[in-house]
């Protein structure tokens, strides 16, 4: 089952869906998933068990060289992707290290697709994969591997708090999900 996370009808109350039901969450100032980064990737998440992806052209704001996007933005889909295929297992983590391969350039407005996976998890030491693809050609632009290292228990009831996680109404669902948008169109 595949799922997204969207704006609600209250901006600041994005959503997830997962396997196990749909999930709202406080607006938060996240560079990737964040609704209230106006300077942002504002990343639309789809997220599964083990995996998440997510798919964008993105403008010149992301730029380096003249016409191709910055190597550090790819950076951050690709750690964003990964991060939030934790999620998809209901758990919590940040990146302790990061690797990247980069195959060719992503030029700007050409649309991409990221994906993360978990690989392996022992304890709390999740292993994953991500890959960024050209979205039409399917031609693999970057690879990574990350190492993260999950929440324990009262860590997670914290962000849990935080970030007001909680079961979504059902009736929220069907009535106050807007549409996916890209990135250049958020902000």
């Amino acid at each position: 089952m595949t799922s997204e996370a969207t704006r609600t009808a209250g901006p600041t109350r994005p959503a997830i869906e997962t396997p196990d039901g749909r999930f709202e969450f406080a607006a938060h100032n996240c560079f990737g998933c964040g609704t209230l980064n106006a300077g942002g990737l504002g990343l639309v998440l789809h997220v599964e068990p083990g995996r998440a992806w997510s798919e964008v052209a993105l403008d010149h704001r992301f730029e380096g060289w003249d016409g191709v996007i910055h190597g550090g933005i790819l950076c951050s889909i690709l750690d964003e992707v990964m991060a939030w295929a934790l999620v998809g297992e209901d758990n919590w983590g940040v990146t302790a290290r990061m690797s990247v391969d980069f195959r060719k350039p992503v030029m700007v407005g050409v649309p991409i697709r990221a994906d993360g996976w978990i690989t392996r998890a022992r304890r709390r030491i999740v292993d994953t994969e991500g890959h960024i693809v050209d979205a039409t050609t399917g031609i693999e632009l970057a690879t990574a591997t990350g190492v993260y290292v999950a929440a324990d228990p009262a860590r997670k009831r914290d962000l849990r708090a935080r970030y007001a996680y909680r079961p979504a109404e059902a009736d929220d669902a069907a009535t106050t999900a807007d549409p996916p948008r890209p990135v250049d169109a958020l902000r």
